[in-house]
């Protein structure tokens, strides 16, 4: 049986791990563009200006949400969302931090 390693890494190297699988759709990108610009939660316009069906968007509105970087309520008949920016700055200053710390170690010639 096989075993899963993921917790012989480093928390901060899971936590990127699981933001970058979040983040990994133009989707959801899209979702948060979208979010950010109307810096307020928004009731059904997310559909309109994305190219996909409904149901397609509501499972990458569940994803982000169940990650944590939008939250949701149900306003009647509509859902509405809105970005969780204490989770999503977290997210940004973690990036920011590891690909900083990655680039310390960025020798000074080439390896190949």
């Amino acid at each position: 049986m096989a075993q899963n390693k993921r917790n012989e890494f480093e928390e901060n190297q899971i936590k990127l791990a699981d933001f970058a699988k979040i983040l990994s759709h133009p989707a959801r990108w899209a979702i948060l563009a979208t979010l950010a610009q109307h810096q307020s939660c928004i009731c059904g316009q997310i559909v309109e200006v994305l190219p996909l069906a409904q149901a397609t968007v509501s499972q990458h509105l569940k994803e982000l949400k169940n990650a944590g970087f939008i939250d949701g309520h149900i306003d009647g008949v509509k859902s509405c969302y809105c970005i969780n920016w204490q989770q999503l700055n977290q997210a940004i200053e973690l990036l920011n931090t590891s690909l900083q710390q990655l680039q310390t170690l960025q020798p000074t010639k080439g390896c190949c």
